[in-house]
């Protein structure tokens, strides 16, 4: 990314040019404001206004692409490689997803039933909405763009629109297999939700979609299902757009949790003195923990955890139906009656059970973790600057047009096997406890260290095989000595490992193809430390997991590549055993196990351009590509702390983690130039890091321009400006702020002065405030006072 310098004084970002405000009032800001509550003309009172039901809009008149097959009716291509969704799984006609009426189209034989999106307008029931909801999904990778609200006077709003990927297998809506051209691919594809804003001061009348490529082989496209118009309503006004049971623990207690999601559907602000909670009736269980939302604006959203326990006698996993209710001053203001599922039980080994898990409420608020490369492949450690994983040496030296070929020709000769570098690797300055308390320093909340990349060797006791740390190389259990300092001098850190589902060259299994071998005479060589004839799945792959389930019992499990396996009943036993203790706690898996069921979805070196609701987890090394240490990249070429931390808030604003990779070398240290890159990251976040820690996307939009915003709910509104402001900055959104709000820079203590207009936000940074940020500068809008 570029440097901050050269960036105009002045910087104005957001909406399309003419774009009209949602109110003509201006209210201002400063260190004397008034404290009243005066940023709105309606009357309060006591009543709580009706909400209008959603408005589903029919699309058929622009679907233009055939996504969806069933056994009875192929010849759909979704993707333009033959590919679709399978119609069996999926809902017709008018249905519910994720708390949002749509009008689900057909899968009738050759029923166009999406839009991909390029640019169309689609014309909308004229009318007051607070936001426009697209169930969405994208081909060949994520994809987003401008999209652009058209209202009646002449006037446009614009926010990104945008999805992930349909094979992350992660959204609102998500099917097990999708149907190939030739029979079907037995992968999870998904859809989601994607809100844009719209101003609901100005009468909408029609919506013009991003313009993303077409429908072909190899072309990211953003693909529409459904649309469905949310109406505003006046006054005191809250909808429960969704309510249903999980299987996460919350509050302090280890409440089960109820999710809920609150819209200020009304043109008042919801206020302490309304004295907003959201709460649970439901026969064999109480609440224990109800959600307060003591401040919301309109058009806002609160996402609530509600916390409630099972009464005597009442079975984990029995089936009820509950009310779900929101209530504050005046009474209830909304209601919805939903099935529950009092208390988790054992998981089961199914993707119906294992489906029921989802990524604990730790990991989404912890957003930051350090992610650790380190093998017998951080001996060589070499591949060209910014091509191959240097992790990946081993697999990389078997193609005789591949430079790690010719590289480890010249450097070591043709007879020094790939296993020749197991006893240099000696890890005999490797210092766990400085390992954990750079973590800490870095502002990193978890990290997951390689515990057996593909290359096979394990970096702990394994009982299945010699090809492992203690056995041979450092002589030393490296997992457990990890772990054991981060219990006692960083607990508040969570302990993760990566595990590699398969293994190149295993040779029972050898995932490319061939046990081990010379690649310049093709002559066998030793799998060192391995003795063959196993059942891959059954005598090794699963014990290997269990081991470290029960032997170190990590709070992520990080798995790679999927494959053969077991990870149904791995997996079961995983979540079992962290759920059935004394202190149950909250452990999670990712997306490459090699089944259907995940918590998060794990974008590598990408990211999404816009906000994806289910939850995901970037990562990346600090190298320009690679995991791993690679001895030929120079300093310079490392990530800046600037492009950390700018990466991090842009993951953040759209709901992801960033999982931050490291390469130790051999003997265990951490190169200086990592250790600085993750201390500079841990100073930034130190003054800012509030507006990252636990907080949520918002909703309307994550980034306009260079401006990226997120949520601390009930709390504070942050803007964090990737680009220096000059002695203005202006957002041009409807940022939710009122008269007698606080406004600052996070490490610029005092208030600063602002006005809004009901569309643009302005305020005023004097030098000294600009002088106090760096890498991004975050104001706070504090709702608090």
């Amino acid at each position: 990314m570029s440097p901050t310098q050269g960036f105009p004084r002045r910087q104005v970002l957001g909406m399309a040019a003419g774009a009209a405000v949602a109110s003509s009032a201006i209210v201002t800001g400063s260190a004397a404001a008034d404290t009243a509550d005066t940023s709105t003309s309606a009357h309060r009172s006591d009543t709580w206004g009706s909400v209008p039901g959603a408005v589903p809009v029919p699309l058929d008149a622009w679907f233009d692409n055939d996504g969806i097959d069933t056994a009875a009716a192929r010849g759909g291509n979704f993707d333009g490689s033959g590919y679709s969704f399978p119609g069996e799984e999926l809902p017709a006609g008018p249905t519910v997803i994720g708390g949002v009426d749509f009008l689900f189209p057909s899968s009738a034989a050759g029923a166009k039933n999406n839009i991909v999106a390029n640019g169309q307008r689609l014309d909308l029931p004229p009318g007051r909405y607070l936001s426009a909801s697209f169930l969405v999904s994208c081909s060949y990778g994520a994809a987003s763009g401008t999209a652009t609200v058209h209202y009646a006077d002449g006037s446009t709003s614009s926010a990104p629109l945008g999805g992930s990927d349909w094979y992350s297998g992660g959204g609102e809506l998500t099917a097990s297999f999708r149907y190939s051209p030739t029979g079907t691919d037995a992968h999870p594809v998904a859809m989601g939700i994607s809100d844009l804003w719209t101003d609901p001061a100005r009468d909408a009348v029609a919506v013009t979609l991003p313009v993303t490529g077409p429908a072909t082989e190899g072309t990211s496209a953003l693909h529409v299902f459904a649309l469905s118009l949310q109406p505003a309503a006046a006054g005191r006004a809250l909808l429960l757009r969704s309510a249903a049971s999980t299987n996460s623990l919350t509050g302090p207690r280890g409440t089960q949790s109820v999710e809920a999601t609150v819209l200020n559907a009304g043109t008042a602000w919801i206020t302490p003195a309304d004295g907003v909670s959201v709460d649970v009736s439901v026969p064999g269980a109480r609440t224990l923990a109800p959600a307060a939302i003591p401040v919301l604006g309109p058009g806002e959203q609160a996402r609530l955890r509600i916390g409630i326990r099972n009464t005597a006698g009442t079975a984990a996993g029995t089936a009820a139906t509950g009310t779900v209710r929101v209530a504050g001053r005046g009474g209830t203001a909304s209601a919805r009656s939903t099935p529950l599922v009092l208390g988790t039980p054992d998981y089961q080994p199914t993707d119906a059970s294992l489906s029921t898990h989802q990524a604990p409420y730790w990991f989404s608020d912890a957003k930051f973790g350090i992610f650790i490369h380190w093998g017998v492949y951080s001996v060589p450690a070499w591949s060209p600057v910014g091509g191959s994983y240097a992790e990946w040496y081993w697999n990389s030296m078997q193609g005789t047009d591949d430079p790690v070929h010719a590289y480890h020709a010249q450097t070591y000769g043709e007879d020094f096997a790939y296993d020749d570098f197991i006893p240099l690797f000696t890890a005999s300055r490797f210092d766990p406890r400085s390992w954990v308390e750079l973590f800490e320093e870095a502002g990193a909340e978890y990290y997951v260290l390689t515990s057996k990349h593909h290359e096979g060797f394990a970096l702990w006791d394994t009982k299945v095989s010699d090809r492992n740390a203690v056995r041979m190389g450092p002589h030393r259990d490296l997992v457990g000595d990890l772990f054991a300092a981060s219990r006692r001098w960083t607990p508040q850190l969570r302990n993760g490992l990566y595990f590699s589902m398969p293994e190149w060259f295993n040779p029972d299994s050898p995932w490319m193809g061939h046990a081990p071998r010379n690649p310049y005479t093709l002559e066998p060589v030793p799998y060192t430390g391995y003795t063959a004839g196993k059942d891959f799945v059954k005598d090794y792959q699963a014990p290997q997991m269990r081991e470290l389930i029960h032997g170190y019992d990590p709070d992520v499990i990080w798995c790679d590549i999927g494959g053969a396996n077991d990870c149904e009943h791995v997996l079961a036993d995983y979540f079992n055993n962290a759920k059935n203790r004394g202190r149950p706690k909250d452990v999670t898996v990712n997306d490459r196990s090699g089944i259907a069921p995940h918590d998060f979805t794990t974008p590598e070196y990408t990211t999404y351009n816009s906000t994806v609701v289910a939850k995901w987890e970037a990562s990346r090394g600090l190298d320009p590509h690679s995991y791993g240490y690679n001895s030929a990249t120079p300093d310079d070429r490392y990530m800046t702390a600037e492009e950390v931390v700018r990466s991090l808030v842009d993951i953040v604003s759209k709901n992801g983690n960033f999982l931050l990779g490291i390469g130790p070398k051999a003997d265990g240290t951490i190169p200086a130039i990592m250790q600085q890159r993750l201390r500079e990251t841990g100073a930034w976040l130190k003054v800012n890091g509030e507006s990252v820690y636990g907080t949520t996307y918002w909703a309307p939009m994550a980034q306009l321009g260079d401006l990226r915003f997120s949520v601390r709910q009930g709390r504070a509104f942050y803007i964090s400006s990737l680009a220096e402001p000059g002695s203005t900055l202006t957002v041009q959104a409807p940022v939710p702020v009122r008269k007698g709000d606080r406004v600052t820079m996070l490490g610029h203590d005092r208030p600063l002065d602002w006005d809004f207009d009901g569309g643009t936000l302005t305020v005023r940074v004097p030098a000294a405030a600009r002088a106090k940020g760096r890498y991004a500068w975050v104001f706070k809008i504090d709702w608090t006072r």
